[in-house]
């Protein structure tokens, strides 16, 4: 673990004390070596469920995809972010590139915390970056409202939270992952309890997030730079799923009463949304509403506790992750050239960018689940288990899935097929730098159709 950390800490001062001219490659370069190094963690030692065990960290089949993701996030972000930042003072830069490692060093540390509490503290410490990237470096003028709405939102849900693990610590004594799992189960029963297995949830379903409590996750992709959309679409939504999925052994048997009204707002939010997608005029509001339909789907999965339903999750979060996560990378290299996130002002693109057209194609088609990538493994691996735990669930995923599809198509017709506006005369050509960008994100996905065990040992 320390392998990953150190260097990560050490990126800090390397971003302050090196010189102006090599910033950008230094810690692009740095950044590389660190996620290179996190690859390690796929070598598992033991056939045991933790490794690389200390008195604080772990890693486990679960955290390892979301560390791994994590560390292969930064330097995309560093890639994205150059352009963006050119026209800034040094020392803004480097505060920008800090508050990004600063980030990932606080994902790190709640993805393999073995204590909850540690885990919750380390949950909150990755607002405070996030909401400085939004509010600082934001596109438009409604930045501090988005930054204002992702805060309250995550604090509101996230107090609760903290009640709950100390009346836990209270009743069992520990709050350690590596015991939870056996101790004695708890005797949940009263309308108290009730509202307890609300509190333990509801903070990672606002970050999820779960359909009606989303309102914040639209506004803050929207404002936000591009490196504050990547890394909220692809890693900081999977950290309520993460939450989600440790705490759900030991909420038993409350969950199989309460979960319903959760489930339906997931299913519901998933159709909802994808309508909100095919009336969106909005390039980067698409994609963050997109991510709410996912993400209820990847609920539903948690909340109904099978190995499939399980695995089906774990899978969906990493290609949701690296798809989204390059799509709003493609929308921002769209941005810069006609600084208009207004699709159709900016339509027929192909004509001029045939290669980006060909990144735009197969975004669009993995956001869509179409076989064989992992975007379909874990949508079928979810709808399959949503239909063995109740034949009705098939109303919802059904339309749902339709209506993905859709509006994936429409995404890609709107912004690349047809004819170029007239407004669009001359653009800067499409940089390697940016073809970079979008290959280190769908590399990634190709070779997990090839070897798909890497996600699927949670079924194991």
């Amino acid at each position: 673990m320390l392998k990953v950390l150190i260097p990560t800490i050490m990126l800090i001062p390397t971003t302050w004390l090196i010189p102006g001219k090599w910033l950008w490659p230094c810690t692009l370069t740095h950044s590389i070596i660190i996620a290179s190094t996190a690859l390690t963690w796929l070598i598992w030692p033991s056939e045991t469920s933790w490794s690389n065990l200390n008195s604080v960290m772990a890693t486990d089949l679960l955290s390892t995809p979301l560390l791994i993701l994590t560390c292969w996030l930064l330097p995309l972000m560093v890639l994205a972010s150059q352009k963006h930042m050119t026209h800034e003072p040094k020392n803004r830069q480097r505060l920008y590139i800090t508050l990004l490692i600063s980030l990932q060093l606080s994902l790190i540390v709640a993805f393999s915390a073995t204590e909850l509490i540690l885990f919750y503290i380390m949950f909150e410490t990755t607002l405070i970056p996030t909401l400085l990237i939004i509010t600082r470096w934001g596109n438009q003028t409604e930045r501090l409202n988005a930054g204002t709405y992702f805060l309250f939102y995550t604090l509101a849900g996230s107090l609760p939270l903290l009640i709950a693990l100390l009346m836990l610590q209270n009743k069992i004594g520990s709050l350690s992952m590596l015991m939870l799992q056996y101790s004695y189960p708890l005797n949940l029963t009263c309308t108290s309890h009730k509202m307890w297995w609300l509190a333990c949830l509801m903070a990672f379903l606002v970050k999820m997030p779960l359909y009606g409590v989303h309102l914040w996750l639209p506004k803050a992709h929207v404002e936000a730079p591009i490196a504050g959309s990547m890394i909220l679409a692809a890693v900081l939504l999977k950290l309520g799923g993460y939450g989600m999925m440790r705490l759900m052994c030991i909420l038993e048997p409350l969950s199989k009463q309460l979960s319903y009204p959760l489930m339906i707002l997931a299913l519901w939010g998933m159709i909802m949304t994808g309508l909100i997608c095919l009336r969106q005029n909005d390039l980067k509001s698409l994609i963050a509403y997109s991510s709410v339909g996912h993400m209820g789907l990847v609920t539903t999965g948690i909340l109904i506790q099978t190995p499939w339903g399980f695995t089906g999750a774990l899978i969906l979060m990493i290609a949701h992750g690296l798809t989204s996560s390059a799509l709003f990378c493609l929308a921002n290299t769209n941005y810069e050239r006609t600084h208009t996130r207004t699709m159709v002002l900016a339509r027929g693109l192909q004509i001029m960018f045939p290669l980006m057209a060909t990144w735009w194609f197969m975004a669009s088609l993995a956001n869509m689940a179409l076989p064989p990538t992992p975007n379909l493994m874990g949508e079928l691996a979810i709808i399959t288990s949503l239909f063995n735990w109740s034949n009705w669930t098939l109303m919802m995923t059904g339309p749902g899935v339709l209506i993905t599809a859709a509006y994936s198509l429409y995404l890609f017709l709107t912004t690349q097929r047809g004819p170029l506006t007239n407004h669009l005369i001359q653009m800067e050509p499409s940089h390697s730098r940016e073809h970079l960008l979008i290959t280190l994100h769908l590399i990634p996905l190709i070779f997990l159709i090839m070897k798909p065990e890497l996600l699927w040992g949670w079924l194991y």
